[in-house]
């Protein structure tokens, strides 16, 4: 046993603040909901994120959370910076996000063909500052799981509280917020230091149905403006692909994986720092769930 899911959590709008959920539907896609929108830069098409903070960083001003079953009716809901919210359905709202943003933007539930972001080069950005001209690298998205999503790359990022307490340690203001790294999944781990780096390759599983396989190290995404402690500049996360060919749930009881639930791990070891991305590996082909508390 490596530890027990201690929170889970989606961002309906990409590069927005999200919300912890109790329960939640996985599918290859990642978690029910999660980056099922994003704004998109009506000057060049591009997705716009916060990985490009001199432009978008207003965008962690905002914060979206889904209303009711992601599946059936995709409503979102907006929480503007000054507490008024609006829906993902408002006729007015790209009008209101272009006015908040400074830009002309939509927002959309198609991803593209050929989707891309801008991403700063994370050193630059330390060095120079969020308001600084900083080279920046074209990304597509989504190249590490299927289409249809607006993630970056994995259709999950798995997180551990080791790493967070590192990150803490590290840290001259001695603590790591959680909302800076995004994560899907945050395992509550025992061990000390990137627990995560013996991972790669490995496959997890969640509660009795949920298989992860992690694919690869997610690198860190340079430092926003945030009202707490700056990060460091060594942080690296891992991102998790949800191995199963249906959904799996995630809920935060006993029966379900989920929050609390506890994850093993299988597979050959890398040595690598970091936080994870994965897969879901081959299962049957029905509905999963998760949730806080499972193992």
């Amino acid at each position: 046993m490596l530890g027990t899911v201690a929170v889970l959590r989606r961002y309906p709008v990409k590069s927005m603040l999200g919300e912890d959920v109790d329960v939640s539907d996985v599918t290859f896609t990642g978690l029910a909901g999660d980056r099922q929108l994003a704004v998109v830069s009506r000057a060049t098409g591009k997705i716009a994120s916060a990985k490009f903070p001199r432009l978008w960083r207003d965008l962690l001003t905002l914060s979206a959370s889904a209303a009711g079953d992601p599946a059936a009716d995709g409503a979102v809901r907006i929480t503007l910076p000054e507490g008024k919210t609006i829906w993902s359905s408002d006729a007015g709202l790209d009008a209101v996000l272009s006015g908040l943003l400074d830009q002309p933007v939509t927002l959309t539930a198609t991803v593209a063909p050929g989707a891309a972001l801008d991403r700063a080069v994370p050193e630059a950005v330390l060095r120079d500052g969020v308001d600084a001209q900083v080279p920046a690298e074209l990304m597509e998205i989504g190249g590490g799981g299927p289409p249809g999503s607006f993630v970056d790359f994995a259709p999950l990022h798995l997180l551990t509280t080791s790493t967070l307490d590192r990150i803490a340690q590290l840290s001259p203001h001695g603590q790591a917020d959680l909302e800076r790294y995004r994560p899907n999944v945050v395992i509550r781990t025992v061990g000390a230091g990137f627990t995560e780096n013996d991972w790669f390759e490995r496959i997890l599983r969640v509660g009795d149905d949920l298989v992860l396989r992690v694919i690869a190290r997610t690198p860190g995404a340079p430092c926003l403006p945030w009202p707490t402690a700056p990060c460091p500049a060594t942080l690296t996360r891992c991102g998790f692909s949800p191995a199963t060919t249906g959904s799996s749930r995630w809920t935060r009881s006993t029966r379900n994986p989920a929050p609390g639930s506890t994850p093993k791990c299988s597979g050959p070891a890398a040595s690598a720092p970091g936080t994870r991305s994965a897969w879901p590996s081959p299962r049957p082909s029905w509905p999963r769930r998760t949730g806080p508390g499972r193992r």
